[in-house]
């Protein structure tokens, strides 16, 4: 599997729902990066606490959030996708649309290194 391929698998799982094969990528001890500024905010190590940290407090928090990629750009083992998060807020009500980047190192067929970059105003702003 290529890095693109890897990265694609993870974004394939992540529409379906199936937090499983989101988690098929990543390496057993994957660094995880969240943007400053974001409620999720910080590195994660490993998968455990990747769920803890970022997909439960997701799902938790918001009634519908998905990613939509725009374009992947291919750089062997690096991966860089843009596109936006949609989604509603559940304590709030309000929706959102935030633009976001995503770094994606790959070796072995895994995640080593993630890192987001987003519009963590645009995403706060629907939470309060």
């Amino acid at each position: 599997m290529t890095a693109l391929d890897v990265v694609r698998a993870h974004y394939d799982a992540s529409a379906r729902g199936d937090l499983a094969g989101m988690l098929a990528v990543p390496a057993p001890d994957v660094r995880w990066t969240e943007a400053a500024g974001s409620a999720y905010a910080g590195t994660y190590t490993g998968p455990a606490a990747v769920v803890d940290g970022v997909f439960r407090r997701i799902d938790e928090e918001w009634s519908s959030f998905a990613v939509e990629v725009d374009e992947l750009l291919d750089a062997d083992d690096a991966v860089v996708a843009l596109g936006r998060y949609t989604g509603r807020h559940r304590a709030t009500g309000k929706s959102m649309t935030a633009r976001c980047t995503h770094v994606w190192r790959v070796a072995d067929g895994f995640v080593r290194d993630f890192e987001q970059i987003a519009d963590t105003a645009a995403i706060a702003a629907a939470r309060t």
